[in-house]
């Protein structure tokens, strides 16, 4: 019943310590040392290469981060669990970045910056919270955790999903026909949506013209979500008023790439939020006894819709 670990060796290390202090009676292995194939029941990792199909007695693959479009689910057994992570350090940071992000675009931080670099001192209105539209992209576990944090700003909070959600104090949106009407309200629209083949290229041109003028894109999804050259030709026409980019395509973005330039583009390098080791393994540990006990796993993705 051993667990094999392959991602970070120093988050590893935090790994092995955390199952050694609360489940001394389930071994952990860090990749490379697999010891015998046979005795890995369950495989801990962001990019498993061919290791699903070396180990013969592999009953779970849990990947190390919320998303599993780094898998390539057609190289994974269909008989194979896929369980994404689920635990509250991924929540919480998340939900610190987006935060921060949608007060920088409110209280006017690219502007000032801007104005900043030409040395001018000159106020702008202050614009009240209840008067700017939120909307997030994604109501899984991140996009209702921002939501309701920003809800405690006076935002006016709106939310779009595939299929139907229901959060107190936010406008809930479902399905493609209500898209235009989501986007039409929205002044920051937030995506934290999972790449999948319909959500590819979603950030384009066409859904850049749905939003209302001079409104600002919050992206901490995944970067080929975002063509890049929509959204530089809707911020140079002043469309859109700025940006934050947490994903790009590809990663790490060429240094010579246009959108380093941008004055009204921010861009950090994928860390809006990232599994804690210590609560990770944790979550993990809960579901090795979920799966034990019969009971569903959390995270547990369905293999028809990536995610």
């Amino acid at each position: 019943m051993t667990v094999l670990y392959k991602a970070d060796p120093a988050r590893g290390a935090i790994w092995a310590e955390r199952f050694a202090e609360v489940a001394p009676d389930t071994p952990l292995r860090i990749w490379p040392d697999i010891g015998d194939p046979a005795s890995i029941r369950y495989l801990v990792a962001w990019e498993p290469g061919d290791l699903v199909t070396t180990l013969p007695n592999l009953d779970v693959l849990f990947s190390v981060g919320a998303g599993v479009d780094q898998l390539d689910l057609a190289r994974i057994p269909p008989h194979l669990p896929v369980v994404r992570m689920i635990e509250p350090g991924i929540v919480d940071g998340m939900v610190e970045y987006v935060t921060e992000a949608v007060l920088a675009i409110h209280r006017d931080l690219f502007d000032y910056a801007q104005q900043q670099q030409a040395r001018v001192w000159r106020a702008m209105p202050l614009r009240p919270a209840a008067s700017r539209r939120i909307g997030v992209l994604g109501l899984g576990m991140l996009g209702t955790a921002v939501l309701e944090r920003l809800r405690l700003f006076g935002f006016a909070c709106a939310g779009w999903n595939r299929s139907a959600r229901t959060i107190d104090g936010v406008d809930c949106f479902a399905g493609r026909d209500a898209l235009d009407a989501f986007l039409a309200r929205t002044d920051v629209l937030v995506c934290l949506l999972p790449l999948t083949d319909a959500t590819r290229g979603l950030l384009d041109a066409q859904l850049f013209a749905k939003l209302p003028a001079g409104a600002s894109l919050v992206h901490v999804g995944r970067g080929p979500q975002l063509v890049a050259a929509d959204l530089l030709d809707a911020l140079q026409r002043d469309h859109l008023h700025s940006a934050v980019l947490d994903v790009t395509d590809p990663e790490p973005l060429p240094a010579d790439h246009p959108l380093w330039t941008q004055p009204r583009v921010r861009i950090t390098p994928h860390i809006a939020s990232a599994t804690r080791p210590e609560s990770g393994a944790d979550a993990v540990l809960d579901n090795l006894r979920r799966r034990r006990a019969g009971e569903p796993m959390i995270g547990e993705i369905d293999r028809a819709r990536g995610y």
